[in-house]
């Protein structure tokens, strides 16, 4: 029977997701990674067999925490829950720089989408009910808030332009009463 390893799969995730943080995924490898942890390569594969195995697991946390953020801000009362989703993540890609680019600003072809349908249900119903739109209407008028909301998120994650959380809210808040009127006028 081989020995057991000393260094836990949940200490390693924890080394994995701080090197992420710390210098980006792309510096998320066997070798700088066993460095971080002090130990050989031997106990990564053998908690998780692959590196691939590893930046998986790093990327279900980061979306995660990406999670807990909405979850925050939604419940906070701060914003509407609309706009507060927003705000989560542009203070996600603030807060979290790296497990925000890990999360979104990643080439994903060739990789399964998760059931976006599930995910973006809940964000058409609350736009329908908080504006009378149709459920196609509301896919559109969140299509395009969204692009703003990833503009304005992805300045901050790559200190593009300094965004404070006021001006974001400004910008956010004129854009959905822009596109409310738009949409409603079309009526």
């Amino acid at each position: 029977m081989p020995p057991s390893s000393k260094i836990k799969r949940e200490n390693i995730l924890a080394a994995a997701v701080e090197l992420t943080r710390q210098s980006g995924a792309a510096a998320l490898n066997a070798r700088a990674l066993a460095q971080y942890l002090g130990c050989s390569t031997q106990p990564i594969f053998s908690n998780y067999g692959s590196m691939e195995a590893l930046k998986v697991e790093v990327i279900r946390y980061a979306g995660e925490t990406y999670g807990r953020f909405v979850a925050e801000d939604m419940t906070s009362g701060k914003y509407p829950p609309y706009k507060a989703s927003g705000m989560a993540y542009i203070r996600f890609a603030a807060e979290e720089r790296e497990l925000f680019k890990l999360l979104f600003m990643r080439d994903r072809s060739g990789e399964q989408s998760p059931d976006e349908q599930v995910q973006t249900e809940p964000v058409y119903a609350a736009i329908q009910a908080g504006t009378g739109l149709s459920r196609e209407e509301a896919m559109l008028f969140h299509l395009e808030i969204w692009t703003c909301v990833h503009g304005i998120a992805t300045m901050v994650a790559t200190a593009y332009w300094r965004w404070d959380y006021d001006m974001a809210s400004r910008v956010i808040s004129d854009i959905y009463q822009g596109l409310r009127a738009r949409f409603l006028a079309k009526e």
